[in-house]
């Protein structure tokens, strides 16, 4: 069977859809992947078979994707909600197709159209956290995927707390803020700039280790908290490792994660007017000193556990042509 996957140009849209993708590819399954250019390379690496159509930077409009489909002919579209046009685009060519999440259902107001139609969803959020008007659902356990690489060098003796503030929300002023709180703990903190050049973050302590990216997925499991902006994947990561987190919202469905794994109890928040770097080192005690917030995030990453593999889904793909 031909599938075509599509999503938005980025990381934190593309990533989730990748280990349904690899385990389609390992079912025998022709895989191709629309989107953007910038995540081309990873998505290449694993056969993934990418390519920009028409001249997609980052949204995909029905009109960009409908001669791919003319020329492609896939058995079955998978495309992200990020990108409502390739949903419209496989229905004007008649070919079935899933809608594949990213997260929670995110709100109205982000910036993103809520995706609509008879179509069924891949559902990656666990059940417990996932909006309680979600309609047709298929689950998918979130996978955390991230190129792989050497993990930075860190101190075992000491609980690893690990910064993120992703690819788009990430500020230096909010970054270097972060640091100065967690600077102050016993515990080794590592921090992801993404597109905040390290030079601008000043000077930093020993126990801080700073880099451009780190592989997250390989590295959430070493952590005791991450400190991050609520985005999907981070979230979902973090949970499916166990591990509790404050949470700095800044925009997008990130007020909305973060008040969902914040009621479940299984992190802090902290909201853009009540950001400090004493406030960001007190939360963060707490994490690593109390109990019950680790337990709360090793329920959910039960729950996580539980859910269908993607190869388990991937076994199944051929039922919705």
């Amino acid at each position: 069977m031909r599938i075509l996957f599509a999503s938005l140009g980025s990381v934190g849209h593309t990533y989730p859809m990748v280990p349904l993708a690899v385990a389609a590819r390992d079912a025998g399954h022709e895989v191709w992947f629309a989107v953007g250019e910038e995540v081309h390379a990873p998505l290449d690496t694993l056969g993934l078979r990418p390519f920009r159509p028409a001249d997609t930077f980052y949204e995909i409009y029905a009109e960009d994707l409908a001669p791919e489909l003319e020329r492609l002919r896939p058995d079955l579209v998978v495309h992200g909600w990020g990108v409502p046009g390739a949903a419209v685009a496989a229905e004007r060519a008649g070919i079935p197709g899933l809608w594949h999440g990213f997260g929670r259902l995110f709100p109205e107001g982000i910036g993103l159209t809520r995706p609509s139609g008879a179509r069924p969803h891949l559902d990656i959020c666990p059940p417990s956290l996932q909006d309680k008007d979600f309609g047709d659902q298929i689950r998918l356990r979130p996978v955390p995927f991230s190129p792989p690489g050497p993990l930075p060098a860190r101190n075992e003796t000491k609980p690893l707390v690990y910064l993120t503030l992703g690819t788009a929300f990430g500020t230096p002023e909010l970054l270097s803020e972060a640091i100065e709180g967690l600077a102050t703990l016993d515990a080794h903190v590592v921090v992801a700039t993404g597109r905040v050049r390290a030079d601008l973050l000043g000077d930093v302590p020993a126990t801080v280790t700073v880099a451009k990216w780190v592989p997250q997925a390989s590295l959430l499991p070493h952590a005791a908290v991450v400190v991050h902006h609520g985005g999907s994947g981070t979230t979902l990561g973090a949970l499916a490792a166990g591990v509790p987190q404050l949470m700095l919202p800044q925009g997008a469905d990130q007020f909305a994660n973060t008040e969902a794994v914040t009621a479940a109890g299984a992190s802090l928040r902290l909201l853009p007017t009540e950001i400090s770097a004493d406030a960001i080192a007190y939360q963060t005690r707490k994490l690593l000193a109390q109990n019950g917030f680790r337990e709360a995030a090793h329920g959910i990453a039960e729950e996580i556990a539980r859910m269908p593999s993607p190869a388990e889904v991937a076994r199944e793909l051929p039922d919705y042509r």
